[in-house]
């Protein structure tokens, strides 16, 4: 067989549609483990694959890294041509998007915005048949998770990293500090040095490391955060529990405790023009889906997000 040229040059003779089958898995999965689940194959027979197709573009494709691979350019532009006519023949001989295979979405995110505003999101489209398997999580590992094919969905709190997901903006968190009333009206006392004045109070935060309210305090007072947490608890949703019950003070997600600030069983300590704000993503496995209410529930919940 005669190289191929990825670039369209010459009269290349037509590789293998098993080998290209096997390159698209890769290059939008970014791994040779998570193509080898998605396809039903094991792992050596996809690198196997992935080398005799580089032997025959005379061409390296991927670059392997420490987790997983990063496609080169030559993969770019070979990806451009092969994945439309490649999905296209998958739908035609049964092997994409049917109506019949309605199977459960697989989403994954962090507990608090799950339960709190994406799931009751969803409410209408599971009472019109849609199911769903939720699981939830730090946002590297289920990202991990999602290239592997364990999920269908993934709300993250951060930007994937290289070219092989595709994540579109979902929300803006907007992080507020607040306390209970009582709390409010001792720090109000000293409210012409805020830090200092809260440097007593007790903090509640979601980990040791302080990471939200370092964040906070970097943003809005431009100094380090010099405390210790009283209370860590890796769930938001606990934090907020204690700070209404007056345990002290935190940082909080505005879309969290904006009930208990209407209400006043919470009061913001500050206000500042530029609130820290961190944007939520929303990632899609790799690939061609094969249920079609993966995209209802991505579309849905694009829709709800922009009024969280």
């Amino acid at each position: 067989m005669r190289p191929l040229d990825p670039l369209g040059g010459g009269a290349p003779a037509q590789p293998d549609l098993n080998l290209l089958r096997t390159f698209l898995a890769v290059y939008r999965s970014g791994s040779f483990t998570a193509a080898a689940q998605l396809l039903g194959l094991s792992q050596p027979t996809v690198t196997t694959q992935i080398r005799s197709l580089e032997r025959q573009t005379g061409r390296e494709l991927f670059e392997r890294l420490p987790r997983g691979v990063a496609p080169t350019a030559v993969a770019d532009e070979l990806a451009a041509r092969v994945a439309g006519p490649l999905d296209a023949l998958a739908e035609a001989t049964g092997h994409g998007p049917r109506e019949s295979r309605a199977e459960p979405v697989h989403l994954a995110g962090p507990a608090e915005l799950l339960a709190t505003r994406a799931l009751p999101a969803l409410a209408p489209l599971v009472t019109e048949g849609v199911r769903l398997r939720v699981t939830t999580g730090l946002t590297e590992p289920l990202l991990d998770e999602l290239r592997a094919g364990r999920h269908d969905l993934v709300i993250a709190t951060t930007r994937p990293r290289g070219r092989t997901l595709s994540a579109v903006p979902l929300t803006d968190e907007e992080f507020v500090l607040v306390a209970a009333p009582s709390w409010a009206e001792r720090v109000a006392r000293r409210a012409e040095d805020l830090p200092a004045a809260l440097h007593d109070v007790p903090l509640i935060t979601y980990a040791e490391d302080l990471p939200i309210v370092r964040r906070y305090w970097r943003h809005v007072f431009g100094r380090r955060l010099n405390c210790r947490a009283a209370v860590s608890v890796p769930d938001l949703r606990a934090v907020l529990a204690l700070v209404t019950a007056g345990a002290g003070f935190s940082v909080l997600p505005r879309y969290l405790c904006a009930g208990d600030l209407a209400s006043g069983a919470l009061v913001l300590l500050d206000a500042p023009e530029d609130a820290p704000i961190n944007t939520g993503f929303l990632v899609r496995r790799p690939g061609t889906s094969a249920n079609p209410h993966v995209t209802l529930v991505r579309d849905r919940l694009l829709e709800a997000g922009r009024t969280w």
